[in-house]
C-alpha cells in the first residue's frame, strides 16, 4: 500500500529538508548549553509521532478524498512541529516572521485533520451499513460463496420460506439479476477476470440495497435479491435502479474497459421458493433470447 503514496512521502521529506536548510542558512546556531532539552524532547517527540501516524495511515489506506484530508493534516502537524523544533537549535532575527507562519502549520494541520476525521466518520458509517446488509449471513455463521462472499440458492430458498412464515399475507418479492454476455468475459479475459467481475457486481449491488434486503449469488452469473415488505411493482422499480447502477460502473480487465449490464425479472414470493425461482429463471432466459 505504501507504494501508492510514494509522492506524498517524497514531498514530506523534501519539505522537512527545505525547512532545515532554511533555518540553517538564515539563523544562528544556539550554543549547546542554551538548548532546552524539555522542549526538544516534546517537540521532537510530537514530530516523530505525527510521522509515525502518517506512515501507519498511508500503509493501511488506498488513495481517495478521506486519505488526502487525513494525510495532509498529519503532514502539516509534523512539519509545523519540525519547524518549531528548529527554533531550539537556531536563533532567528526579529526581521524574520516566516518561521512563525511555519509553526502555525500545526493549527492548520489540526483543522485539516478534523475535516478528514469528519469524512472518515461518514465513510465508516457507510461501511457499517454495507455490513448490515450481510447481517443474516453473519448471524447464521454459514459458509460464504468463495468468490462473492454471498449466500447461495439454498440459503435463499430457506429465507423465502422464513419470510412467508414470519409475515403471512404481507408483500414480499424476489428479483433475479443476470449479467449480460458474462461468458464472453470468461472467454476473452479468463476465469480470474470473470471472478473479479462477479465480485464487482456483487459489491455494487450491496451498496445500493436497502438494509432489509438480502442479496445472494443464485447460480453462475445470476444474483437474487429477496425484498421483504415489497410488492412486485416496487421490486421492479428497485431492480431497474440496481441494473442502472451496475451499468454506470467502469470495470477494467487490465487496460480494457469491460461494460457490465444486467437484465432482470421480478416476482412476488407468494408461492413455494422452487416455483417462484423457476418462473424467474424462465423470464430471465426469455429476455436474453428475445430479439432486440
Amino acid at each position: 500500500m505504501l507504494k501508492l503514496h510514494r509522492t506524498t512521502f517524497f514531498a514530506c521529506a523534501l519539505l522537512a529538508l527545505l525547512i532545515l536548510v532554511l533555518y540553517a542558512s538564515v539563523g544562528a546556531v544556539k550554543p549547546f548549553h542554551t538548548w532546552d532539552w524539555r522542549d526538544i524532547v516534546s517537540e521532537g517527540g510530537t514530530t516523530l509521532l505525527a510521522c509515525c501516524w502518517l506512515v501507519m495511515l498511508l500503509s493501511s489506506r488506498p488513495g481517495g478524498m478521506v486519505t488526502r484530508w487525513l494525510s495532509c493534516g498529519l503532514a502539516a502537524i509534523m512539519l509545523g512541529n519540525w519547524a518549531d523544533l528548529m527554533d531550539e537549535f537556531f536563533k532567528m532575527g526579529k526581521a524574520f516572521e516566516w518561521n512563525h507562519w511555519l509553526e502555525a502549520l500545526v493549527g492548520v494541520g489540526m483543522l485539516t485533520l478534523t475535516v478528514g476525521v469528519h469524512y472518515w466518520r461518514h465513510e465508516q458509517a457507510n461501511l457499517s451499513q454495507h455490513l448490515e446488509k450481510r447481517e443474516r449471513l453473519f448471524r447464521d455463521h454459514r459458509a460464504f460463496d468463495r468468490i462473492t462472499q454471498l449466500a447461495d440458492a439454498d440459503y435463499l430458498r430457506r429465507q423465502i420460506r422464513l419470510e412467508r412464515q414470519r409475515r403471512p399475507g404481507e408483500d414480499c418479492a424476489v428479483a433475479l439479476l443476470d449479467i449480460d454476455g458474462f461468458h464472453l468475459i470468461n472467454r476473452s479475459f479468463g476465469q480470474a477476470e470473470g471472478d473479479r467481475a462477479l465480485q464487482a457486481v456483487g459489491h455494487m449491488l450491496l451498496l445500493n440495497l436497502r438494509s432489509d434486503d438480502l442479496l445472494c449469488r443464485y447460480a453462475g452469473d445470476r444474483f437474487a435479491v429477496l425484498m421483504p415488505g415489497t410488492s412486485e411493482a416496487e421490486a421492479t422499480v428497485l431492480a431497474h435502479h440496481l441494473c442502472d447502477m451496475v451499468g454506470r460502473m467502469r470495470h477494467h480487465a487490465g487496460a480494457t474497459l469491460v461494460p457490465l449490464t444486467l437484465r432482470h425479472a421480478c416476482a412476488a414470493a407468494d408461492d413455494a421458493p422452487e416455483i417462484v425461482l423457476r418462473a424467474l429463471n424462465q423470464a430471465v432466459h426469455q429476455s436474453a433470447t428475445a430479439p432486440a
